[in-house]
């Protein structure tokens, strides 16, 4: 039995439309998800394989296949619970707060996450994380599934800019996927991934 598995979907495809399709939805979840999962499965068999052999021979390639797949299985499970058909609006409360101390203003946060994930070179995704050493929101940019993120750092509000994510429907307009997606997102999951995540401390012990 695999150790990862597809999680079910919070909502029916056609539920986030306009803004994302039915079509969409359904081939990036019951296709690219579930090959994430997949992949991180079969790596995993593959690397319990090696090391019964005593034949590492392969390590360095399956350790990144494990790493791309699994980051991508655990983002886009991130993501499905970030939106909602009754998403939209902004936070209030302590996220809010957090976000206007961090960046300055809610608007000035929309213009930088939209920013990042408009112009990953690529595939990849824009992420606002908590930042445990410093204490602190951050954005990033995440190239394919991994990679230029702060280390320790817990994603809580996740876009994915993936063609598959939206090119049967926009096209190659990666802009205004993105700027559709602030209508879907669920703000009281990603305050409960934001005061999960802060309560956690610094994932690295020792470190201030």
């Amino acid at each position: 039995m695999g150790a990862y598995t597809l999680p079910d979907m919070p909502y029916d495809y056609g539920a986030l439309e306009p803004a994302m399709s039915g079509e969409i939805l359904e081939l990036h979840h019951s296709k690219h998800h579930a090959a994430y999962v997949k992949g991180s499965n079969d790596a995993l068999d593959q690397l319990a394989e090696a090391r019964d052999e005593g034949d590492y021979a392969a390590l360095v390639g399956l350790e990144k296949t494990l790493a791309f797949n699994l980051s991508g299985h655990v983002l886009h499970s991130i993501f499905w619970n970030n939106l909602s058909p009754d998403g939209g609006d902004r936070p209030d409360g302590e996220l809010a707060a957090a976000i206007d101390e961090h960046f300055g203003s809610f608007d000035a946060f929309v213009g930088q996450l939209s920013t990042a994930t408009k112009t990953v070179q690529g595939s990849g995704w824009g992420v606002l994380a908590w930042e445990p050493l410093g204490g602190r929101l951050i954005v990033e940019q995440v190239y394919d599934h991994h990679g230029n993120v702060g280390q320790g750092s817990t994603p809580i509000l996740v876009f994915d800019a993936w063609e598959h994510a939206y090119y049967l429907q926009y096209r190659n307009v990666r802009p205004d996927y993105v700027d559709r997606l602030w209508n879907l997102v669920d703000w009281a999951d990603v305050t409960a991934r934001f005061t999960a995540a802060r309560a956690a401390g610094p994932a690295i012990p020792g470190l201030r």
